[in-house]
């Protein structure tokens, strides 16, 4: 009895084995179908590149590219404006000029979106230009109260004087 459930428990676990290494191949020829599909679906379908890119890519959309001259203090207020209104383009430096300037090439199509967020950039820039820095502001009022303070204290001298 005991030799016939050893013999038993052997021959399940060479099933298994057997069965498990069948089951490792077949999965491994499946991976490799799915890759090699994978890989042919990825030729066919290329890379589509949005907001800020290289010019090279944006050359490759085949539309026509204008493009306007932007300064280098005003690259970082563009660049969220732009990515706001989904807006592709590439930037290019001219070394040739002192101070450098720079070219924001962008897609004909794209002439109304970026005329809107023009519109939006200089409006954020003519208001910050026209605001008080917060640390003037801090400034102002402290020494407003500094002076204010000075006053109180002449007028106590001056209460204190006259009871005596």
């Amino acid at each position: 009895m005991k030799i016939i459930i050893q013999e038993e428990t052997t021959n399940k676990t060479v099933t298994l084995t057997i069965n498990a290494s069948k089951f490792t191949a077949q999965t491994a020829v499946k991976m490799m179908n799915s890759f090699l599909e994978h890989q042919k679906n990825k030729s066919k379908n290329p890379k589509i590149y949005k907001g800020k890119q290289r010019f090279k890519n944006l050359m490759k959309s085949g539309e026509k590219l204008t493009n306007i001259e932007v300064t280098d203090e005003n690259m970082k207020p563009f660049d969220r404006i732009a990515r706001k209104y989904g807006i592709d383009y590439s930037l290019k430096k001219d070394n040739s000029q002192e101070p450098p300037k720079y070219y924001v090439f962008f897609k004909a199509r794209d002439t109304d979106v970026l005329t809107a967020a023009f519109k939006e950039f200089t409006h954020r820039q003519m208001t910050k230009s026209t605001k008080t820095p917060i640390k003037q502001k801090l400034r102002d009022y402290a020494q407003k109260t500094l002076e204010d303070m000075q006053e109180r204290s002449r007028e106590k001298k001056k209460t204190r004087e006259a009871e005596l």
